[in-house]
């Protein structure tokens, strides 16, 4: 027995001896492996990264910390990428040892990194490129542990105890400069605080940044504000994109990164108040949200990510319940799910961002709603799209308008278009003006043909098509553009009659609005809509209404038209100022308008629009015998006589 203690014995001490000498000759040699590891990362820099990292001076400060001196990152042929006087870190021996590093402190001071873009390229093109795939390399990316092992290690590189002075973050995009210099940083005990000084071409401003950094225990609450009363603006999007923002403070809260099974979850909430923001393609004048959360949870699996269905959004009195998940399982399938809980419709008006629904202000409901969406797309099987929204009411009512006044339909009204924010003369829908055309009196070969042509299901839909709507969105996603609407003749009424023809995100969301209002509360028959369409619509150059365009084409009344002549009519409402393209030098229909023209006829037959006696005389020679005839190219300009009394213009 005392034999076997005595072996136990002699192992346990050459074992701390063997020991004694690794680390003996660790420390002896420290520096000496220091200056190789400098000497790879130098050589790494210049092969793979066409780099030149230069350290004039590099050694071990005590036990644990080590000192770099004038660290100079170059590109070759670019500008300075980083530089630094002097940099103190503490790393554990045994951290070293087993590679798993964990920075305890960090004192940096005197430098910059500097990102340029010129004539000549950017400095850090290099470090932009992918990474060569391994084509050995079978197995399928498990997102779940590749955002942990990558979430780790940069919160591992974050120190517990962090001192940073007089620093910069330099940018120079084509001479669009941002400078953001930090004098000093402390991350003591949990807590970190900074101040920012941003300097542009455009403002200076003085950011902080407060609050709680646990890196070790992946937790944090920090709060970034401005140093007076006034906004943050956002720098270097409002030259390089003309987008102005601002905002009076952000919240970041983590609460929770952890492994749980094969999930990982991340946990926490960020806040924004009084975010403003303003772009031409977004609104006319600036969009303002008060208040704006979102308490979340990122949940990562094998093969998907996804904000799970207990996060909350709060826009205002708005909440919402969304869902969002990315999935490589089977197919990539691309899935959102928003639910609005019951709220009282009054607050969601009051809640709209300021701004962004102009035509709504003012506006008063009563009752109550909610809502819900559900839509799916299957990247490898497109046309498995799913589109579900719905909305609930519960005494659901307007008792006042806005600046869009919906119930105007009903009665007589002046439309002025709108010409590059011009407004153009203006038109009475009503008796008084001449040209003015009830729905009776319009041939009902213009309105089965422009019907046909632009919303077959317009007097069974309550302001859009789903199906439509479906095929739109699978488009513009195969396209990567925005290649395709899904306009209903109630989106084109509303859009004419109440809003302008700005192409911005404003005016699309308060059309969606409008006609859900105006089809929803039987606000106005269709009947009437489709009536104030036909007169309120551009026909043509400074035409408007039918009235005025079978005149300038036909020098007729609506009434009269033939079944060609509406044809072509219904034909050009698309690009009513472009109808001149669809004829040849001797004033004869070109073959492609003829075809469209017939594929029409064979629709409208085919599902008993039209019957077959009404095609009786189609093939007669087509002409257009109006005003409108000067503006095509003749060979041979004619002397056909046009109505003097065509269309007086009200001059205003």
């Amino acid at each position: 027995m005392s034999t076997r203690r005595q072996k136990i014995i002699r192992f346990s001490i050459g074992f701390i001896l063997f020991f004694a000498l690794v680390f003996t000759g660790l420390f002896i040699f420290r520096n000496t492996l220091l200056q190789k590891a400098i000497t790879k990362a130098e050589a790494k820099l210049d092969t793979e990264y066409n780099c030149v990292l230069t350290i004039k001076e590099a050694s071990f400060d005590g036990l644990t910390g080590v000192s770099l001196q004038n660290i100079v990152l170059v590109p070759k042929k670019a500008d300075t990428l980083l530089a630094v006087e002097k940099i103190k870190t503490k790393v554990s021996l045994f951290q070293l040892l087993t590679g798993d590093i964990q920075l305890q402190q960090l004192e940096m001071n005197n430098g910059f990194i500097q990102l340029v873009k010129n004539k000549n390229g950017r400095n850090f093109d290099a470090f932009l490129k992918k990474e060569k795939e391994d084509k050995n390399d079978n197995e399928k990316r498990n997102y779940a542990k590749l955002a942990y092992r990558l979430l780790t290690k940069a919160l591992n590189l974050v120190p517990t105890n962090m001192r940073l002075q007089n620093l910069s973050l330099r940018m120079d995009d084509m001479g669009r400069k941002v400078t953001m210099h930090m004098n000093e940083l402390d991350l003591k005990e949990k807590q970190l605080q900074t101040s920012i000084a941003v300097q542009t071409n455009t403002f200076s401003q003085n950011w902080k940044i407060k609050g709680l950094a646990d890196p070790r225990n992946k937790t944090a609450d920090l709060r970034f504000f401005n140093s007076d009363t006034s906004k943050i603006k956002v720098p270097y999007i409002d030259e390089r994109f003309h987008l102005l923002s601002s905002f009076d403070s952000i919240h970041v809260n983590v609460q929770k990164i952890k492994m749980e099974g094969n999930e990982l979850h991340v946990d926490g909430f960020t806040s924004i108040t009084n975010f403003t923001i303003n772009h031409p393609r977004i609104a006319k004048k600036d969009v303002v949200i008060e208040k704006a959360r979102l308490d979340y949870r990122f949940l990562f699996g094998s093969d998907f990510v996804a904000i799970d269905s207990s996060s909350r959004a709060q826009l205002n009195a708005i909440k919402v319940q969304p869902f969002m998940e990315y999935n490589t399982e089977k197919d990539t399938v691309y899935t959102l799910r928003v639910a609005i809980p019951k709220m009282k419709a009054q607050d969601f008006i009051t809640s709209l961002p300021k701004g962004l629904f102009t035509h709504f202000e003012g506006m008063e409901a009563e009752g109550s709603f909610d809502y819900n969406l559900n839509f799916q797309f299957n990247k490898n099987n497109p046309n498995a799209l799913v589109f579900d929204s719905r909305l609930n009411k519960e005494n659901l009512k307007i008792t006042k308008y806005g600046e869009a006044d919906l119930a105007k339909l009903n009665g007589v009204f002046t439309y002025r278009a709108m010409e590059n924010g011009v407004p153009q003369r203006p038109i009475v829908v009503g008796p008084s003006n001449p040209n003015f055309t009830p729905l009776d009196q319009i041939s009902p070969y213009l309105q089965k043909s422009v019907l046909t042509s632009e919303d077959p299901s317009f007097m069974s839909h309550r302001g859009f098509i789903n199906e439509a709507f479906k095929q739109s969105i699978v488009k513009n996603i195969r396209t990567k553009k925005f290649a395709r609407g899904a306009s209903t003749i109630s989106m084109q009424l509303v859009k004419n009659v109440f809003l302008t023809r700005e192409k911005t995100l404003s005016r699309k969301l308060e059309e969606i609005l409008l006609v859900y209002i105006l089809e929803n509360n039987r606000i106005a028959s269709k009947q009437r809509m489709l009536e104030v369409y036909f007169n309120v619509i551009e026909w043509g150059p400074n035409v408007y209404g039918i009235g005025e365009a079978a005149q300038f084409y036909f020098q007729k009344r609506p009434a009269d038209l033939t079944l060609k002549e509406c044809l072509f009519l219904a034909s050009i409402v698309p690009k009513p100022k472009k109808f001149m393209w669809q004829f040849d030098n001797e004033g004869h229909l070109k073959g492609f308008a003829n075809q469209h023209q017939n594929f029409l006829t064979n629709l409208m037959l085919r599902r008993g629009v039209l019957q077959s006696e009404d095609t009786i005389g189609y093939k007669m020679p087509f002409t257009i015998t109006g005003r409108s005839r000067s503006f095509l190219k003749l060979k041979v300009q004619d002397s056909i006589p046009v109505d003097s009394l065509f269309i007086k213009e009200i001059v205003y």
